[in-house]
């Protein structure tokens, strides 16, 4: 039977476009009185494709409980999917225990048949019945799924039913979706791979743990990894992490690979009729998502509190959008969408799909100072400006230097169109490749 739910009421006048030379309104006075009231069940039905998407799922846990770096008992406080229904949308994501892996199962319009009676996710924990029950599923079986605000339960069989129950959101995964959906956000298509392509490809990954980088080319028409980097090659660390795809291969009709720009991270994504596998990967095998280098230059410009709820709430209305065509609707800035939207990244609140490029929105219970707590080196920043320690020194065109001040040394900052330098230690040993240190963070807000 399915539950009976809870009516969701929303109260909001017709959005306000920008208007030139006037305080920025977007969707805001639209959504100002939004209020999310919760219903007890976001998604009840029977899913389309039951052994493709368990076999997900199972895929999806399988990179739950994988670690390249971690102890197993630092592994052992990591949790299962987080699950998010909405836009006629399943979503189940999660990261490997050292958070270096994401991996999001989508089940799209057609892979499901039900009703989604509300928006919202829940974040629970699989455990071995569950993984039992979704092993247990046949091609020829059904499963119906039900997800609300504390639980899922999953059911095969007439007088079976496994449920699983909300468990806390590691914060570890927060800080892990905002830097992995800042790089899904910058990535591009590269390749697109059939059947044939997909296993001469995989047949090519070394036994073992890789510590060296391996590089992604196709030559005519046949995909090879090679340890050999040439021209136009996708760089590929850690590269025996792919094999958390192995057991769905014989399954996808197709692969494509999406990279980006700078390499930090390369998303490998399956697809199965009406739903598909991700799985992305850390440059380093040893470094996760979880740093907050990607999202720092993003949270530097100021923006108010206002837009920032009215954009959740946008969010939670539409439940996905696409920055691009937000802006031109709305009239807005590019830059100011792009200030929201990471605003909300930084709390967990927004993922993006690469495929359909379109942001997805998380319902999680978001707090404006998370971004400070989960951004140290913005709040120490912040600090250095407040204790006045900052100072310019001189600015010519497109380059500016300035000073500053340390424990018992005075940093030097030199920013040069958008390429940023810093005397400091952290700049020395990281050169940018882990976000700025946060004298140079600093120096930008000063003069932003």
């Amino acid at each position: 039977m399915i539950p009976e739910i809870n009516t969701i009421c929303y109260s909001y006048p017709a959005p306000s476009a920008f208007v030139a030379g006037s305080e920025p309104r977007l969707l805001l006075a639209g959504y100002s009185e939004l209020e999310k009231a919760a219903g007890p069940a976001f998604f009840h039905g029977s899913l389309e494709q039951p052994y493709i998407t368990a076999r997900c799922l199972i895929a999806l846990s399988n990179v739950v409980r994988s670690s390249f770096t971690l102890s197993p008992a630092q592994a052992g406080q990591m949790k299962d999917p987080i699950v998010t229904a909405g836009a006629e949308k399943l979503r189940f994501e999660g990261f490997s225990q050292c958070a270096g892996v994401y991996a999001r199962v989508d089940v799209l319009p057609g892979g499901h048949r039900g009703t989604f009676s509300a928006n919202g996710t829940v974040n629970v924990d699989f455990n071995q019945p569950m993984i039992n029950a979704l092993h247990a599923i046949g091609r020829s079986d059904t499963m119906r799924l039900t997800v609300n605000a504390t639980a899922i339960s999953v059911q095969s069989r007439p007088d079976e039913s496994i449920t699983e129950k909300k468990v806390p959101l590691p914060m570890k995964w927060i800080k892990g979706l905002t830097t992995v959906q800042l790089f899904l956000a910058a990535s591009e298509k590269m390749h697109t791979l059939n059947k044939v392509q997909l296993r001469q490809l995989f047949q090519g990954i070394p036994a073992g743990t890789v510590k060296a980088d391996y590089y992604l080319a196709v030559r005519g028409n046949r995909p090879a990894f090679s340890p050999v980097k040439t021209a136009n090659a996708v760089c590929v660390g850690g590269i025996h992490r792919l094999r958390l795809l192995e057991p769905l291969l014989p399954l996808a009709d197709e692969l494509q690979v999406f990279v980006h720009p700078d390499m930090q991270s390369t998303t490998w994504q399956l697809y199965f009729g009406n739903v598909r596998f991700s799985l992305s990967l850390s440059r380093e095998a040893w470094r996760g998502f979880s740093g907050e280098g990607a999202a720092l230059d993003a949270l530097i410009a100021d923006v108010p509190e206002r837009l920032i709820n009215a954009m959740d709430k946008y969010g939670h209305v539409n439940q996905e959008f696409n920055a691009t065509l937000l802006a031109v609707e709305e009239q807005a800035g590019f830059e100011q969408i792009d200030q929201l939207t990471a605003r909300l990244a930084a709390m967990g609140l927004l993922g993006f799909d690469p495929d359909e490029n379109i942001y997805f929105y998380r319902r999680l219970p978001f707090k404006l100072n998370r971004i400070m707590s989960l951004n140290p080196r913005m709040k120490d920043a912040e600090q250095l400006l407040a204790e006045d320690k900052v100072a310019i020194v001189s600015q010519k065109e497109n380059k500016t230097e300035a000073r500053v001040a340390g424990s018992g040394v005075t940093h030097t900052v030199v920013i040069e169109d958008d390429l940023a330098r810093c005397t400091c230690t952290w700049f020395a040993k990281h050169q940018g490749e882990r976000g700025p240190c946060k004298h140079i963070l600093a120096v930008r807000k000063k003069l932003n």
